[in-house]
């Protein structure tokens, strides 16, 4: 199989893991092997109730019997859709009550973008340097990554850069910016969290200038950080939220939140200002209520201090420098990237996978399932401690 994978199907890197899986449960995967591996990516922060939920399941289940694909975005009323939709405005602030469900995180990027410059009449949009929200033309041009956009030029003009936490740069925003886009916590940078009221003061400043602050939470977002969304942690709104991941349970899907007389501006002059054949699809719509009402009801956003606690707690080594994020949003940095690869492929050998981040070559992400149990936080913690013992004897 591993022959026809590469052979047939297009690859991302020349290296991929390349594991053959062969069922999936709660915080664990298995390989055709028969090697059990204890998940602490979660598919990249995307199965947040971990693998085969029964409520996520018994849900799709329901809604395949009944109807799939109708018609295209918003002309028929499907309850799934709508509830999700209803359920997320009565869990946000009143000014991003209404919500537009897309295919990915990515694609909800790209109508946040457009919306910001037909809501303010400009162009201008800033993001951050070494920020990622996705690898489309639009989302790529606002990727503050150049080594890896620079084959891919020209992209879109009148973009613009500032760094992450450097108050300096915020007079950047001025009249001419439509919106600056960030994320509530930077991802691929590292998982850098947001300091000295940071986020507040972009806010004000956008405020200020009739820009839009578009916060993409594809990462954090559904209660990753402990709170259903990480802005909430910063006594900020933005005017369009952006997020997706662990939104679906597992199951593909995006979503981009603002106030109904924003969303009203791709109705008309000209209509259907944005449009997709298959987002809000009722199966993944199922999939994504029944996932939001687990985070909302199952107390599972109680807990994750608490493992953010544990984990902290157990990770100490002296090849670990520090450990980033909020919640279950984490990663190891080491004291180098050379033990950070070996870190991730060894402990894959010992049934514990691990992964990288985008642009921080030094960090290894830690982002298991909201529901993973403390003894399996404790067996995953063991295995690292265990495998950089391994690796500390080969650099001393």
């Amino acid at each position: 199989m591993k022959k026809k994978f590469l052979k047939y199907q297009a690859q991302t890197t020349n290296h991929p893991i390349a594991l053959e899986i062969s069922h999936a449960k709660g915080s664990f995967i298995y390989d055709t092997k028969k090697n059990k591996y204890l998940d602490f990516v979660s598919g990249v922060s995307a199965s947040n109730l971990g693998h085969r939920n029964k409520t996520i399941s018994k849900a799709i289940k329901k809604q395949i019997d009944k109807y799939w694909h109708v018609m295209v975005y918003g002309e028929f009323i499907q309850k799934p859709t709508v509830d999700l939709c209803e359920l997320l405005s009565k869990n946000l602030p009143k000014s991003l009550s209404n919500t537009y469900l897309t295919n990915s995180g990515t694609e909800a990027i790209e109508a946040a973008m457009k919306l910001a410059k037909r809501s303010t009449g400009r162009s201008k949009i800033i993001g951050a340097k070494n920020s990622y929200h996705g690898s489309t033309q639009g989302a790529m041009s606002i990727m503050g990554f150049e080594e890896r956009k620079r084959a891919y030029r020209p992209l879109l003009p009148n973009i613009d850069f500032i760094e992450f936490n450097k108050e300096k740069d915020i007079e950047k925003i001025d009249f001419e910016t439509a919106a600056v886009i960030l994320e509530t916590i930077q991802g691929g940078a590292g998982f850098i969290l947001p300091t000295n009221n940071y986020l507040k003061k972009i806010e004000k400043k956008c405020k200020e200038v009739n820009a839009l602050l578009i916060l993409d939470e594809i990462q954090p977002g559904m209660g990753r950080t402990g709170k259903l969304f990480a802005f909430e942690h910063y006594d900020i709104i933005p005017d369009i939220l952006v997020y997706g991941k662990g939104l679906g349970g597992g199951f593909p899907i995006g979503a981009l939140s603002s106030s109904k007389e924003k969303m009203e501006l791709f109705q008309e002059s000209p209509i259907l200002g944005h449009i997709t054949t298959f987002g809000g699809h009722p199966v993944i719509a199922s999939a994504a209520l029944a996932n939001l009402k687990e985070t909302l009801n199952s107390g599972v956003m109680t807990k994750i201090k608490q493992k953010e606690n544990l984990i902290r707690e157990l990770l100490k080594h002296e090849l670990i420098t520090e450990i980033r994020g909020k919640g279950l949003m984490l990663a190891l940095i080491m004291k180098n990237k050379i033990i950070a690869n070996q870190l991730v492929i060894n402990s894959l050998e010992k049934g514990l996978i691990l992964f990288w981040l985008l642009f921080e070559e030094k960090a290894v992400r830690i982002t298991p399932p909201l529901t993973i149990s403390n003894k399996e936080i404790k067996l995953g913690c063991k295995t690292i401690i265990d495998t950089l013992d391994e690796i500390n004897k080969t650099v001393n």
